[in-house]
């Protein structure tokens, strides 16, 4: 799944073959079809363990006792962020994948992630409404749009951030750590300015 995430990301699916993927991944060709059956439902595993992975990671947030909202909330930009800068192939698919709205399959597969992991954020901020912590009528839709919009936006675009802001002598690591921590700070400003209760 990770070469065939590879192949997609870079060619798209169309673009690309199961012997390009098998090539890649070191197996035999005949395996991929034993296991998964086409390459339509090897693009359709990936979305499905890639999406179990994020509502397991908003789930284990939101049952945490430990932790208040507002860090519950900084805990879950962190991840997101952390998941774009680690899985920028995924990301690239994501992003064509919702553009070009081709396959009804990977649509309902996403909409259904995207159903699945609002409602869990829905339920984290409506605990910091009960908590009155956050305030009320938060606009749920622009709050995430904010997040995985800016988010994404450097990611897909960095190299021109990096033009932009000189830092084009970075290495890889140092530029995603430098990103990491320059966006974590911005949106959890931004959340606490739009969520806060306070006067």
């Amino acid at each position: 799944m990770e070469a065939a995430e590879i192949h997609f990301a870079d060619r798209g699916f169309e673009g690309t073959s199961v012997r390009d993927i098998a090539e890649t991944a070191g197996v035999n060709l005949a395996m991929i079809n034993y296991y998964f059956g086409s390459k339509e439902k090897l693009m359709e595993a990936m979305f499905a363990r890639r999406s179990a992975y994020m509502t397991l990671q908003l789930e284990t947030i939101l049952a945490n006792r430990e932790m208040g909202p507002m860090e519950k909330l900084e805990t879950l930009v962190d991840q997101y962020i952390n998941r774009l800068l680690n899985q920028p192939c995924f990301h690239r698919i994501m992003i064509r994948e919702q553009m070009m709205n081709s396959n009804h399959m990977i649509t309902e597969q996403i909409l259904q992630m995207k159903r699945t992991n609002s409602n869990l954020t829905r339920a984290l901020i409506a605990e910091g409404q009960e908590a009155g912590v956050f305030r009320q009528n938060v606009d749920m839709g622009l709050l995430m749009a904010t997040l995985v919009g800016t988010v994404g936006h450097i990611v897909s675009t960095q190299h021109f951030y990096r033009e932009m802001n000189d830092l084009g002598e970075m290495t890889e690591d140092e530029f995603r750590n430098h990103i990491r921590g320059k966006l974590s700070s911005h949106i959890k400003a931004i959340f606490k300015a739009i969520l806060s209760n306070e006067d």
